[in-house]
């Protein structure tokens, strides 16, 4: 018998695929995917939910993770993506919106509720940030630098080996590229990057097809 079994991606904006006009972003292409292969009889059934929030930090996270697990929880498994630090390590008025040990422990926190419902849990890399921005107060009032963006992937890293989780590292992806990759505004992927980030993660997710 087939099985039938979720994928659930938290994230902010970039999970959500925000400025993305043409594949809706990287989850969604992913979605499409799955699809794809169902309906080509290739193997169990992976229903993919795009849980990303523009703007969200780990606080908000801690929020509604509980319920949105609860929510959507498959007998037949669950797959958890964690995607966050963007806006957490953003600095607004001269203070870092989620410090790093704060952000640590959300995290943590967040894993072990994932646990209660899954074995398959991904921490995903921040993406770097756009030489022009890196530093730079923008219009939200918001400023990012890249140096905090290695400080908070590595905490994510730490977090992965800690609990045995997988890593998605798109930081490492972009890195060489990232000005083509990423959208005006610096911080967002454009189509293209989105395009790269289905490319890095469509292995993982095929290993449940």
């Amino acid at each position: 018998m087939k099985k039938i079994i979720y994928g659930l991606f938290f994230g902010d904006s970039i999970t959500y695929g925000e400025y993305d006009g043409v594949f809706g972003g990287w989850v969604d292409i992913l979605k499409r995917y799955a699809l794809q292969q169902f309906h080509e009889g290739n193997g169990d059934e992976l229903i993919l939910f795009n849980l990303g929030i523009g703007g969200e930090t780990t606080e908000g996270l801690l929020k509604r993770i509980p319920h949105e697990l609860n929510a959507r929880n498959s007998a037949d498994g669950n797959i958890v993506f964690l995607s966050y630090g963007a806006n957490d390590l953003a600095i607004k008025e001269g203070v870092q919106i989620v410090a790093p040990e704060k952000f640590k422990n959300n995290m943590s926190t967040a894993i072990t509720h994932a646990k209660e419902f899954s074995n398959e849990i991904y921490l995903v890399s921040i993406l770097p940030f756009s030489q022009k921005i890196d530093g730079v107060v923008v219009s939200s009032g918001k400023k990012r630098i890249n140096e905090d963006v290695v400080v908070y992937n590595q905490i994510l890293k730490d977090l992965a080996a800690e609990h045995s989780l997988g890593y998605i590292d798109f930081y490492a992806a972009f890195l060489e590229d990232k000005e083509i990759l990423l959208s005006a505004d610096g911080v967002h992927p454009n189509e293209k990057g989105y395009g790269m980030m289905a490319e890095v993660a469509i292995p993982i997710i095929e290993k449940y097809l």
